[in-house]
Formats: structure tokens, C-alpha cells, sequence
């Protein structure tokens, strides 16, 4: 991962804990983007416009990736390198962790198994690595050998990308993470599942949050502002709609693919 040196921020790694970013955002324009889910065609197109959109801004210029680059849609190893390339001129681009990541990380890492590992959507992740699962389990069987090769095969530059992901960037006013927050948890304190995973406690205090909370992992057809949280996943790789807001000083907007 590319450290934004501009920013100041720096990593609040605590045992067993992911990364957790403290930015400045002061004279800076940020575009969070939801969740690509192996969408690149939709990525590339909304990031061609906020290169267009931030053209008229004046400030620094950063892209913050709200995770699940992976899974469901058809382009995962292609989005990944796209997110490992450096971002566009004249930006900086923190890339945070999915579940979808998480869970990929825990395949790999023997933790899951292959079944549900592939329940999550992860059949056109490695469709897009050359590897067909249900034809492998033909040849190997299920186990040992299948899981080597399955392994092997993905690409080493992609593993190494996903360890690094940090799970949280905020700041004083703002806070940008997968899926959300525990309610009366502070913020370094927050368990990296619940920034991973967490929907309805988070939902119902939305009106109690003392930061705004950027976030995606649930679905929608259109953003939805609910209190001091804004969700930002429309769902592209059944939608074809990828969402980004732009977020600069006191104002935001929004931007799709």
C-alpha cells in the first residue's frame, strides 16, 4: 500500500488489529467509492469522471476505496491490478479491506474451507485467474491437492496487496470503513469484524454517531443518507451502477459509473 504522505496519517495497529488511518482532510477533496465487486469496467468509467470532476476543484486529491474489489462480478483480477498500479495523476488513493478480502485471506490461509470460500461469490474471482473450481474438483477431488493448486495459482502480487489493506480511515469529522461501526465503541477500539460485518446495530444508531460514517457492504439501489452514515453500495455487479461521493469541506456530491 502507498502511504499519502501529505495527509499525516498514520497507522494505529494494535495486536490482531488491521490498520487504522488518521488523515488530515484539510485542503484535501475526497471521493470514497463502494463497493466494485469485480466491476472494472464500471471503476474505470467513475474514476474517468471524478478525474474530470476534481479538475474544477482546487486542494489535494484523494480516493479512498471502501473494499470488496473481489467477487460476485466478472473482472476481480483485473480490478486488483488496477488498484495496485498507481492511482490517476494528481491523486493519492488509500484502499481499504472487504469482508470479501477478508474472507479470500482466510481461504488461503486455511481458516475457511473451499465450499465457503466459493458460497461468498468467489467462483468468478478465480474464473478471472484461469481457475475453474468445479473442473479442478474433477481432477483433484476435494482437499489437499485441490487447495494447493488453487493456491498456487493466484497471483503472489494480489496476496501480498490484500495483507496489507488497512480497515478504517477517519478523521475529526469523518470516518471511512467497510461496513461501519459499533455503536459506544471508540474508534481504535472497534473489533475488526464489526467494521467488516456489522448492519443492524450500526443502522440503529445512525442518528447517535459523533462522526459522519462513509461506508458500503449493504446493497442499495440508490445512496442512502440515514442520519450521520451514508451508504454508497449500489450494487454494481448487478446494477451496473458503481457510486462514489465527493466529499470537500462541508459539501459532498455524488458520482456514478
Amino acid at each position: 500500500m502507498r502511504l499519502v504522505s501529505f495527509l499525516n496519517f498514520r497507522s494505529q495497529r494494535r495486536p490482531t488489529k488491521r490498520g487504522r488511518f488518521e488523515i488530515d482532510l484539510s485542503d484535501t477533496v475526497v471521493y470514497a467509492i463502494g463497493d466494485v465487486h469485480g466491476c472494472y469496467h464500471e471503476l474505470a468509467s467513475l474514476e474517468g469522471k471524478i478525474v474530470a470532476d476534481a479538475d474544477t476543484l482546487p486542494g489535494r486529491k484523494l480516493i479512498i476505496m471502501l473494499g470488496d474489489y473481489i467477487d460476485r462480478g466478472p473482472d476481480s483480477a483485473r480490478v486488483l491490478d488496477h488498484l495496485i498500479a498507481p492511482p490517476p495523476a494528481g491523486f493519492q488513493r488509500i484502499c481499504l479491506l472487504g469482508n470479501h478480502e477478508a474472507q479470500t485471506l482466510d481461504y488461503l490461509d486455511g481458516k475457511i474451507s473451499l465450499e465457503r470460500w466459493l458460497a461468498t461469490g468467489a467462483r468468478a474471482t478465480l474464473f478471472s485467474f484461469g481457475i475453474d473450481a468445479e473442473r479442478l474438483t474433477e481432477l483433484y477431488g476435494t482437499g489437499g491437492k485441490l487447495d494447493d493448486y488453487i493456491r498456487a495459482n493466484i497471483p503472489r502480487e494480489h496476496v501480498e496487496f490484500l495483507r496489507t489493506l488497512p480497515v478504517m480511515a477517519y478523521s475529526e469529522r469523518f470516518v471511512f470503513v467497510h461496513a461501519g461501526v459499533r455503536p459506544g465503541v471508540p474508534l481504535l477500539e472497534q473489533e475488526d469484524d464489526d467494521l467488516l460485518y456489522i448492519r443492524e446495530e450500526f443502522f440503529e444508531a445512525s442518528r447517535r454517531l459523533d462522526r459522519w460514517v462513509v461506508h458500503g457492504h449493504t446493497p442499495i439501489n440508490f445512496p442512502r443518507l440515514d442520519g450521520r452514515r451514508l451508504d454508497i453500495d449500489t450494487g454494481a455487479f448487478r446494477t451496473g451502477r458503481l457510486t462514489a461521493v465527493r466529499i470537500a469541506g462541508k459539501s459532498g456530491r455524488l458520482l456514478f459509473s
